[in-house]
């Protein structure tokens, strides 16, 4: 009688420690589940979030495209650009402008014989591409003026490209004249894009200038 006790106390034993393994492994089966599931959530949640915020800001960059023959424009359009955290694109003539070339007090200099033979003003650039042209929205054109029109250098890349739905702020550096009609000539040679009015800069303008002027378009 002893003996059928202790078998069947044994077998009892087996069968609840059997059974307590089976809920314990089926416990963490859940928290495993539940945990990779959790992942899963997140993952697409954070993936739907960035899809959303590239939704948003496509198309709503900035980009600063500029002619600096000695580095006042360069100098503004540095400072638009880290104001509108827009990119930059510099127009360089594949035949660059040495300081005898732009002296425009000698008639027999570079920039003299450009302005008197307009035929000599088809300056060829590096360069007029821009890498995802299509995502700017906002595009700020940047030149000196030269004889009251801006840098010819510019008018290459104006008509070589598309500003269709883009908004377009002409901006320009000089010593004395003014922005006078150079945006609007810009505009009427581009033939699209909605160009506001320009702002000129005196050569070696500041920071603090530039920034105000940049606030003021409520971009």
């Amino acid at each position: 009688m002893k003996k059928v006790i202790a078998l069947f106390t044994s077998l009892l034993i087996a069968v609840s420690f059997t059974a307590c393994s089976q809920n314990t492994n089926d416990s963490s089966s859940d928290t495993s589940s539940e945990t990779s599931a959790s992942k899963e959530s997140q993952t697409e949640n954070t993936t739907n979030e960035a899809a959303a915020e590239n939704s948003e800001t496509a198309g709503s960059k900035a980009l600063v495209v500029y002619f600096s023959a000695t580095g006042n424009t360069k100098s503004v359009a540095g400072y638009i650009a880290d104001a509108t955290n827009a990119d930059t694109f510099e127009l360089i003539p594949k035949e660059p402008y040495s300081d005898d070339d732009l002296d425009w007090t000698n008639e027999k200099s570079r920039v003299s014989r450009e302005h008197d033979n307009t035929d000599l003003r088809n300056v060829e650039l590096t360069s007029t591409a821009v890498e995802n042209w299509e995502d700017y929205k906002t595009v700020f054109i940047g030149y000196p003026i030269w004889w009251g029109t801006a840098a010819w250098p510019v008018n290459g890349f104006i008509t070589a490209n598309d500003f269709t739905g883009k908004t377009v702020i002409p901006f320009c550096t000089s010593s004395s004249s003014g922005i006078g009609e150079s945006g609007e000539l810009l505009a009427k040679e581009a033939g699209t894009g909605n160009w506001l009015e320009g702002e000129r800069f005196q050569s070696g303008a500041s920071e603090d200038d530039v920034k105000d002027w940049v606030e003021g378009l409520d971009l």
